[in-house]
């Protein structure tokens, strides 16, 4: 029943309901997903344009400097000159502003002196100053695609483009319920032998951030029918558990699963994490983590964040400032952290060390059987 990442991720993907589409207002759609393709509506620039504040003028004229030119008008931003720059002759210019006929380059205004009736050039003007109309994009030119996640950027350039909604597809709902007689909210004394239920709360920033809409659940006992009463109540299009998934005697979401419900895997090929399970409830799919909060939450990046999102984590090529082994059959994730383009061991790996996520939030991902020596190249998964 134990299954690699990819078959995993494409399990659980599987599983998944189909995504509604609506349209969604600019300021509502930040971290949702585009569901279509967007086209500009305009060019970008809109006209031939200044990049800075100076003078617009004719190259040919400034290319032995100091040159002297006749200053004949202005041009700003609702305000263009209307007239034509000749042998000689030059607009005072503004950045973004439109580029007077006959002008086809630009001077800074740091290189500028003024003079009687003109403005005196330090340095030759230049083309590259100058923004062509739709150097950025064109009329229906596809810039925005379906599946991008709209980060503040894509944001922005939605509204360059001219929609003042646009398609996203509907955030999955997802419910978060953390499982065990050890669990006491934050806030609460302890007693030996309790920790607060920190795997939840990390869990649903991470959902936050994958742009679903995540519900925390209340935590359930040990208890086989306290959890199935827990998980029957959830109303949700996914259901992540937390604890629960692995050997023992009290790990009753394993139980549940086999005797009562669906189960799809069981264990993954990967360390930490690997007592993770898929199955359903009564047509609701369930993802059960393991309860270590470290295991918990690299499972959600390499495995659950992909599905939800269709979207994996993209390693980039580092160099190892640490050895590194793999396992012989399974896929090992070490927390890393990342200096001078070198990835190095943080000192504590094991699966309850969760500071380790905070202080090193990065994997250095070493495939089945995979060793690497210090200076070898590794990939490596940045988590923020």
């Amino acid at each position: 029943m134990s299954v690699s990442l990819g078959e995993a991720r494409t399990m659980l993907g599987e599983l998944l309901p189909p995504r509604q589409t609506r349209m969604t207002p600019l300021l509502g759609a930040y971290g949702l997903t585009l569901a279509s393709d967007l086209q500009a509506t305009v060019n970008h620039p809109s006209a031939t344009e200044s990049a800075l504040d100076g003078v617009a003028c004719r190259e040919a004229d400034t290319l032995s400097v100091p040159v002297r030119l006749e200053l004949i008008g202005e041009s700003r931003a609702g305000a263009t000159f209307a007239g034509v720059v000749g042998p000689g002759q030059a607009v005072r210019i503004y950045t973004g502003a439109p580029l007077p006929a006959g002008a086809d380059a630009i001077c800074p205004v740091e290189q500028l002196e003024d003079v009687p009736g003109g403005v005196r050039l330090r340095r030759p003007a230049s083309v590259a100053d100058v923004r062509r109309e739709g150097d950025d994009f064109r009329t229906g030119e596809t810039v925005l695609y379906a599946g991008q996640r709209l980060t503040p950027a894509r944001v922005a350039l939605a509204a360059a483009l001219g929609h003042a909604e646009v398609p996203t597809l509907a955030p999955l709902r997802v419910a978060v319920l953390s499982t065990g007689d050890e669990l006491i909210e934050p806030g609460r004394p302890l007693v030996a032998g309790q920790v607060y239920n920190s795997n939840a709360y990390g869990l649903v920033g991470l959902l936050r951030e994958a742009g679903c809409e995540a519900i925390m659940l209340p935590p359930v006992s040990d208890d086989l029918a306290a959890l199935e009463a827990a998980v029957a109540s959830a109303r949700a299009d996914v259901l992540l558990t937390s604890g629960g998934v692995s050997m023992g005697k009290y790990d009753f979401m394993r139980d549940l699963l086999i005797e009562h419900g669906e189960v799809r895997f069981w264990k993954v090929r990967m360390r930490p994490g690997g007592p993770a399970m898929l199955g359903g409830w009564k047509g609701l799919p369930v993802f059960g983590l393991p309860g270590n909060p470290v295991s918990s939450l690299v499972v959600f990046q390499v495995i659950v964040r992909p599905a939800l999102t269709g979207r994996p984590l993209t390693p980039v090529r580092l160099r190892a400032g640490s050895a590194f082994r793999g396992l012989a059959d399974k896929t090992a994730f070490w927390r890393v952290t990342v200096r001078g383009g070198e990835a190095f061991a943080y000192a504590q790996q094991g699966s309850g060390v969760l500071r380790s996520l905070s202080d090193a939030p990065a994997l250095v991902m070493i495939p089945e059987g995979g060793l690497a020596a210090v200076g070898d190249e590794v990939d490596v998964l940045l988590l923020e």
